[in-house]
């Protein structure tokens, strides 16, 4: 299966720290835009990233002196807003999907049944 949005991550963090969040790093636009969990101690961020799985190198030529320079760019992920911590879970869109249809995000009111 074809990953949907594979770039994409999404963060779920306590509601407590949405004053921390930058919202020009994230989707959102403001803490008004965020879903919030059940219980309302959870909310979620999404964001891109960039994945980098090999090391390269970056040439570079100093605009203000005109040495050449080479950067080298590290294998990880890069992207992740300043809210990111590793305390806090990050998800795949599929993963978020799971996450996001269990009882801790959506009420049965809001569960749609065929009729």
């Amino acid at each position: 299966m074809e990953d949907t949005f594979p770039s994409r991550r999404w963060l779920v963090i306590p509601t407590s720290v949405t004053n921390s969040i930058d919202f020009d790093q994230v989707a959102q636009n403001s803490i008004d835009s965020l879903r919030i969990s059940v219980d309302g101690n959870y909310t979620f961020v999404k964001y891109d990233v960039e994945i980098v799985e090999t090391p390269y190198n970056i040439h570079h030529i100093d605009a203000d002196t005109g040495e050449d320079y080479t950067e080298t760019i590290e294998a990880g992920v890069y992207g992740r807003p300043s809210i990111y911590s590793i305390d806090y879970p990050e998800y795949t869109y599929e993963e978020i999907l799971n996450v996001l249809s269990g009882p801790e995000w959506t009420t049965i009111s809001e569960v749609q049944y065929p009729s």
